[in-house]
């Protein structure tokens, strides 16, 4: 790898970002609308907010930035701009590491946004550090940037890496244990749900809202999330082909 071509990947992208003023509002505006509407909602229910504010600052940064990184990088290789640059003396991490800078930098921003706003105007209370509560979301928001950069590689247009989001997010919505507690859930579907990375995500984010301190089950899950991130990210430099179909 090049520390160089990588930071020059991630400016490319950053580039890009920044002259797509829908895409920016997708990934700024929109959770933070979101996350506004859900306070609205559950104003009339003390407590409730509380509940779930923290686990769904992890759950929307993570939907996103999955939605965003997948139709991205399929755009990407559809153009030929992908192929045009793995030409080049360039190592297919230093493609996907500069994509991972490129929105991890995006991803403190929007989770920065996003947690500034609940624990202030909104009035989310946390027993625990709000910074674990940003470092985690963050995570997590790489998480869904990994795992899009990964599945982006199984579609042949945007339609078709959209229609991933009901098959690999929303089984993690359903069953990371934000509906319904996971202790509730029946046998089998509390094995899937250990399988999923989402769970431990909104599992440390519930712990931190309830508990002050970093516990050892608070650390497993955010290596559980990190390690995701990471296998994600080496399957879809595995996955990554240098010529388009």
């Amino acid at each position: 790898m090049s520390i160089r071509i990588t930071l020059g990947t991630a400016r490319r992208v950053l580039t890009q970002l920044r002259r797509d003023p829908r895409t920016v509002a997708l990934l700024l505006v929109v959770p933070a609308v979101l996350l506004s509407l859900l306070r609205w909602l559950l104003d009339k229910s003390p407590g409730s907010f509380d509940r779930v504010g923290a686990p769904v600052l992890a759950i929307f940064p993570f939907v996103v930035m999955f939605v965003v990184t997948s139709v991205s990088t399929l755009r990407e290789r559809t153009t030929g701009t992908l192929e045009r640059l793995l030409t080049m003396p360039m190592h297919k991490l230093d493609l996907l590491v500069g994509y991972a800078v490129a929105f991890g930098a995006v991803a403190i921003v929007q989770v920065g946004v996003c947690a500034a706003l609940a624990l202030g105007p909104l009035g989310l209370h946390v027993a625990g550090n709000p910074w674990l509560l940003f470092a985690i979301g963050v995570l997590d928001a790489l998480l869904g940037m990994a795992l899009g950069l990964f599945l982006s590689a199984f579609a042949r247009t945007e339609f078709q890496a959209v229609q991933f989001m009901p098959a690999v997010v929303f089984p993690q919505l359903l069953l990371c244990g934000l509906l319904t507690a996971r202790a509730s859930m029946d046998h089998a579907l509390r094995v899937v749900s250990d399988l999923l990375p989402l769970t431990y995500a909104v599992d440390a984010m519930q712990r931190v809202t309830a508990s002050t301190g970093v516990s050892r089950s608070v650390a497993v899950d955010v290596v559980v999330v990190a390690a995701s991130a990471v296998s994600a990210l080496l399957l879809g430099a595995a996955t990554l082909r240098r010529r388009t179909a």
